[in-house]
């Protein structure tokens, strides 16, 4: 009977541990290229190196200070691996969150441009980030059968690149949110130029079914930027930098989670940070505009169908809209991303602009709006407004 007991508490004890390990906050960090794929290469200076460099010294301080948090490397040497191996490593490991960690470069031997960008996935709507994305997305050209692993997707075709303005990517919100926090202490920890949060079409991103970024640190190609970016302390400095908008983006996950315990011993605010209004990079800066400020291209019937809203909502009563898409910038009332879906309308949260269709008092109703709209957005949902402002 004694054994039987022991046996019972010894299982009772593994089944807790398995289940803290489960429990665990997983970060993936990819450190670009490597092995036979060089990146980026100006004189004695390797992409591939700095990368790595920086990605082992984030993944140390975030070992070192967090006990809920487990880290995984997509490599740890100098090996290479394909790009949906990469993506594979972090949908295996269920992780929270995906950091692919990368050295900028431009065409020309040298540049004076300098500084740190973090990408999110999406369309690039500029030419330099489309140059930014063809360059990383061409490492696929170095994998076997690369034409049926990507459905013939080409790193140096506009047209493939196509493929992005048509994804809905239920994590933008989220990994807004960390890229945010990331150029911030770029700026303000690592005293770097800030280049801002950019978006553009990154096969890697785009296989990976979590919060995901793609850090460019800095130019490969400016002289006095690769020989800081190659040393220890830059790229301490550069990790340092990830790791504080990291502390910020796990402290709101928990607090979003209900846990309201603080798990880095450096980490003395349990406060929610809320970001501020953060500004896509395109060709330039845009500038994000007041969820108040009307949409100079949105079409008169989404324009009606607002005021219908703000009519209802004097009452005081509770109305019902189904949400199907998030936008880092405002759309035209005719953008493709929309998928024809007229005529909507969108409400600020945060950064993100949040689209939505219908607007009922009627609860039945709107499941009929949320059916119609599924056939379009598969993920779309059902969410509540009074007096305008939306009820979480």
């Amino acid at each position: 009977m004694k054994i039987i007991l022991s046996l019972f508490i010894c299982l009772l004890t593994f089944c807790g541990v398995v289940s803290a390990a489960d429990n665990k906050f997983v970060v993936v960090i990819d450190a670009g290229h490597g092995g036979k794929d060089g990146g980026a290469v100006r004189a004695s200076y390797k992409e591939k190196s700095i990368n790595l460099g920086v990605a082992l010294a984030l993944g140390q301080l975030i070992e070192k200070n967090y006990k809920d948090v487990k880290v995984v490397y997509t490599r740890k040497s100098d090996v290479f691996v394909d790009l949906d191996r990469r993506a594979e490593i972090a949908n295996k490991a269920k992780a929270n969150l995906f950091i692919s960690i990368h050295t900028n470069s431009t065409a020309a031997k040298t540049t004076s441009a300098s500084g740190a960008d973090t990408y999110i996935l999406g369309l690039a709507r500029s030419e330099e980030n489309l140059e930014v994305a063809k360059r990383e997305n061409s490492v696929i050209l170095l994998e076997d059968d690369y034409t049926t692993k990507y459905e013939g997707f080409d790193p140096n075709s506009p047209e493939s690149n196509i493929i992005f303005e048509f994804m809905t990517n239920k994590y933008m919100e989220q990994s807004l949110q960390f890229a945010s926090f990331v150029q911030s202490d770029f700026k303000n920890v690592a005293k770097r130029n800030d280049r801002g949060v950019r978006q553009a079409g990154f096969l890697v991103l785009r296989k990976t079914s979590t919060p995901s970024v793609l850090i460019e640190l800095g130019f490969i190609n400016n002289i006095e930027e690769s020989r800081y970016l190659a040393s220890s302390v830059g790229q301490k400095n550069m990790a340092t930098a990830i790791y504080s908008g990291f502390k910020k983006y796990k402290r709101n996950f928990d607090k979003m989670q209900g846990n309201q315990k603080i798990t880095s011993s450096n980490d003395n605010d349990d406060d929610v940070i809320v970001v501020d209004e953060i500004d896509i990079v395109e060709e330039s800066p845009i500038v994000v505009a007041s969820a108040r400020e009307s949409n100079a291209n949105t079409s008169s019937s989404t324009k009606n169908n607002t005021q219908t809203k703000t009519a209802t909502n004097k009452n005081n009563e509770i109305e019902y809209r189904v949400q199907f898409y998030v936008s880092p910038t405002k759309l035209a009332s005719d953008a493709k991303a929309l998928k024809g879906l007229s005529p909507v309308d969108y409400y600020r949260d945060g950064s993100s602009y949040k689209y939505t269709y219908g607007a009922t008092t009627d609860y039945n109703e709107v499941l009929k709006l949320q059916r119609q709209v599924r056939t379009k957005f598969k993920d779309a949902f059902v969410i509540k407004f009074r007096n305008g402002e939306r009820l979480k």
